[in-house]
């Protein structure tokens, strides 16, 4: 459709014309900076180029009919407000072209600053700085035009034209080396005039031209380079690592520049409305004095918190806190502020609601409704289940003598510990060798986010809160300690020394996010607080504790609103009881195949080989009573709350040796002339026994239809156990669920027989045992309404589901092919992660529908890990399913999300 839009489409839109509500069109900077324009504030000029333009453009290879014509209309009317042209000899106007996609993408599309100058316009932005151009000794005059011109340069040749970075940074760095320093702001106009001609030919010799000195040419060159950076691997890999869609396309932002490198009374700055790491209220930010914006969040220079600017110009400290204060009112929220200070005058470069930690998130909800500006509704909107579980990551145990060997700023909380890696690649490298790594750099920049995604933690000697380690870190979860700069970091070397300590690459460290302490080898960790609250060990009424509060507050008002209830998958007397205290409301799947490992082995050894009734009759007498005594340890941990116990499972060889070895093991035994009839006897069971594809051959109720007993014995043994628990004064709540049905009269045949055994065992007991099945053939969610005609419940099976509609083993495809799926994009997401609604989910709604249809009031459930899955929680919501069940660890995850879905369907919010 893009491609198709013609002449009469509007794609270029003023600050003024723009309000933060069209995100979708003009990008969230975009929207932000007109929202501020029309809220009087002090921003720029410029105009957003709208995503619709940047659709067209990467599906045609081509600009769209009007769009030149448009930016060269908006161009004039900037020109005009401004009184200067685009790069006029003599008084330039210069602008930035900035990226800007709908959702907050930092640092991993392109921006190129200062475009306009040319080997001419530098001398005039000299004279209009108020310097002589030609005079070594004008000073920051000079210096400011010459250090603009080399950093456009820079920037339009890595972004626009792919010229090396590195190539620059050399440069740089061997001038720096000749002046004598380390610091770049030592180099005065001579060097960097010098530095320039150095620019020019690398630029020349990977581009094979000069540097292009029409600025028009230089501006639409900019805005393409923009457009064409959507697909750029880094936001590519950024998009998948956070879920945002790839079809958005990105806005283009024009905007005059202002600039922070005119001398001490100029500078530049982050600053958030609260502190983005704790969610704590106060004045948050970083400012670097003399600097352009880029300085700030790529950590190349170390900044000074934002206080010290009230010091430094206290004028532009005072109307920069009314800014945010009357910022964070409007948006209802953290705020992230850019701004840059020229001469005194400042200027409010971007806005947008600020990405925080997860402790952040959920204490900075609290606070919102606190002071009124949201309501719990809307509070519960603004964390999620991802965030949640981050919280309860463990911790440091520092209650031993740990000395940190250096301490830069906790960017990012958590607790990591890993082998130190040098680069992104390496990183990776051990990722995937499933080795826990800790990234260590001087700064990073968005060519580390594979690194930064592969490692457990990120640690750098430069940058500071607001640095591009910091900001993608926390949008990641990930633990980040930023500005350590005791280390001295040496990447060639693959090493960094500190406190006269050398740490090469492979040695551990552990970093913590939230102290911002480093110490070398491996700290011993602790549960986090948030499970201690869940555990029951920390009471939200007495203690201190703002996080825990905080979380408190929103899960009571998420089980109060949600409609889906939370079961948990556990086995064990344990694993139910632990679950109970994570607020389970009973389990949706209890594993009887678990039963039989360890010591039972052999017992189910004695039932496959089983010649005779009797044998096979004596075996199943032995389990019985192991069984049942399982059952009473988990009925009476989850009184009087369901439990859905599945039948046997997995096919019978996986509790038996593997042929191969079994077939080795039994031809040496012979070949020494040992005794060997059992074992002779047991790998003639095992090759009856051998399938090609056990997943889908003689398992489930195959199984319980093909060996007499079985399933009675089990039926018998769960009968059994909850009328032992009810006699005691308990409350036992049976639910039994016929595994791998796909037809109606495999479970007619089973639920016949358990019946007669139900009705014998329970009498007057008052005990009321279900019987129903999991649903994960999808020919049983194609039949569901004549199953449902047997069932008292169905529970959805989506693991099993997931593989047979996908027609993958997931033990295979996942290491085998899914990194290529992901990386195509043909995945956004593993399946098996995440419920794949189209083709899995349609399946679910096909057998909730057709089963209700069949058997009103039908209980419906998930029993998969996508019960626990965030975005899969709210399908099953929309579906109408009863419960969902997960791991025990993920309860609280699937009570948040189960609240969240309730809030978002009854519309209910105060958005």
């Amino acid at each position: 459709m893009a491609a198709q839009q013609t002449a009469d489409n509007k794609y270029v839109y003023d600050f003024a014309e723009g309000n933060k509500e069209l995100k979708d069109l003009l990008g969230g900077k975009g929207a932000n900076l007109a929202e501020m324009t029309n809220l009087g504030l002090p921003v720029p000029p410029g105009f957003t180029i709208t995503t619709e333009a940047c659709k067209a453009y990467l599906a045609t290879g081509r600009e769209p009919d009007g769009l030149a014509d448009q930016i060269e209309a908006h161009l004039e009317a900037l020109e005009r407000e401004m009184g200067r042209k685009l790069g006029d000899p003599d008084d330039p106007l210069l602008v930035s072209v900035r990226s800007g996609a709908k959702f907050s993408m930092p640092g991993m599309m392109e921006t190129v600053l200062n475009v306009g100058l040319n080997d001419r316009s530098v001398e005039g932005l000299a004279r209009q700085a108020g310097g002589r151009a030609d005079s070594a000794a004008s000073g920051g005059a000079d210096r400011f035009a010459w250090d603009s011109y080399r950093r456009l340069i820079q920037m339009f040749g890595k972004t626009v034209c792919e010229v090396p970075g590195e190539e620059f940074e050399h440069a740089i760095d061997e001038a720096k080396r000749a002046k004598g320093t380390t610091n770049d702001l030592d180099l005065d106009a001579d060097d960097l005039r010098g530095l320039v001609d150095a620019y020019k030919k690398i630029f020349a010799e990977h581009t094979g031209r000069e540097f292009p000195q029409e600025p028009r040419e230089q501006l639409d060159l900019a805005i393409r380079a923009v457009f064409e950076s959507w697909n750029a691997e880094r936001a590519v890999v950024y998009r998948r690592q956070e879920r945002i869609p790839a079809d958005l396309g990105t806005a283009v932002n024009v905007v005059a520049m202002v600039f922070g490198n005119l001398g001490p009374d100029s500078g530049t700055g982050v600053a958030f409305t609260r502190d983005p790491a704790s969610g704590a209220q106060g004045i948050y930010g970083d400012y670097l004095a003399n600097a352009q914006g880029e300085d700030v969040v790529a950590g190349i220079r170390n900044t000074v918190p934002l206080q010290e600017l009230e010091r430094i110009d206290k004028k532009s400290y005072d109307e920069l806190l009314s800014y945010m204060a009357r910022l964070e009112g409007h948006y209802k929220d953290l705020c992230d502020i850019e701004f840059t200070i020229e001469r005194g005058k400042l200027w409010m470069l971007q806005t947008r609601v600020g990405k925080r930690t997860a402790a952040a998130a959920f204490v900075i909800a609290g606070q919102l409704v606190d002071e009124g500006l949201i309501d719990l509704d809307e509070a519960l909107h603004r964390v999620n289940g991802a965030q949640l579980a981050q919280l309860m990551f463990p911790r440091f145990k520092l209650d031993h003598e740990f000395e940190p060997v250096a301490k830069g700023i906790g960017a990012s909380p958590g607790a990591a510990v890993g082998k130190v890696v040098f680069s992104s690649a390496r990183a990776v490298e051990l990722a995937a060798e499933d080795e826990a790594v800790i990234l260590v750099r001087r700064e990073t920049n968005p060519d580390d986010l594979n690194g930064m995604i592969a490692a457990k933690g990120i640690l750098t000697s430069r940058g500071g809160k607001t640095s591009h380690a910091a900001v993608v870190a926390r949008g990641m979860g990930k633990t980040c300690v930023s500005g350590a700069d005791e280390l001295d970091v040496d990447i060639p070397a693959k090493r960094f020394t500190v406190a006269g300590q050398t740490v090469n690459e492979g040695d551990v460290i552990s970093i913590d996010g939230t102290t911002g302490k480093v110490y070398l080898g491996e700290v011993p960790v602790m549960p986090s607080e948030v499970v201690q609250y869940f555990e029951g060990t920390l009471d939200p009424e007495q203690t201190d504790n703002a996080l825990v509060r905080a979380v408190h507050r929103i899960m009571s008002h998420a089980d109060a609103a949600r409609r889906l209830r939370v079961r948990a998958n556990a086995d064990t007397g344990a694993d139910a009881a632990r679950a109970r205290r994570f607020g389970a409301e009973g389990i949706g799947l209890c594993r009887t195949e678990h039963m039989f490992l360890g010591d039972r082995r052999e017992l189910v050894e004695r039932l496959i080989l089983a010649g005779t009734d009797r044998e096979r009759e004596d075996a199943l007498a032995a389990l019985l009573p192991l069984q049942r005594a399982d059952f009473i340890e988990i009925f009476r941990e989850m009184d009087g709350l369901p439990v859905t116990v599945r039948l046997i499972d997995p096919p019978l060889h996986e509790f038996l040796p593997p042929l191969e070895q079994l077939a080795v093991n039994v031809a040496v035994a012979q070949e020494r002339g040992e005794d060997v009839a059992k074992e002779e006897a047991l790998l003639a069971a095992v090759r009856r026994m051998h399938e090609e594809n056990p997943m889908l051959g003689l398992r489930g109720v195959r199984l319980g239809l093909v060996i007499p007993g079985l399933f009675a014995m089990q039926v018998r043994a769960i009968t059994e156990a909850a009328v032992e628990v009810t006699r005691v004064g308990g409350s036992a709540c049976p639910e039994i669920m016929v595994p791998l049905v796909g037809a109606v009269q495999e479970l007619e045949t089973v639920r016949a027989e358990a019946e007669k055994i139900i009705a014998e065992v329970v009498r007057d007991s008052g005990v009321e045992v279900l019987i129903g099945t999991m649903i994960e053939v999808p020919r049983a969610a194609l039949t569901a309404g004549q199953i449902a005609e047997a069932a008292q419940f169905f529970s959805f099976g989506t693991n099993d589901l997931t593989q047979m509609g996908w027609g993958f083993s997931r033990d295979d495809v996942e290491g085998a092919f899914f990194w290529r799926y992901l990386e195509l994009g043909i995945f956004g997401i593993s399946p098996f992660e995440s419920i794949d609604r189209d083709g899995v989910g349609r399946l679910v709604r096909i057998a909730a529908e057709e089963g209700r249809a069949a058997r009103p009031g039908l209980k419906l459930g998930v029993c998969g890990e996508h019960g626990g899955d965030p975005d899969s929680v709210h399908f099953f919501h929309e579906v109408g399913l009863d419960y969902v069940s997960c791991s025990p660890f993920r309860v609280p995850v699937a009570r948040l999300e189960a609240g969240r879905a309730a809030v978002e369907t009854t519309g209910s919010d105060s958005r």
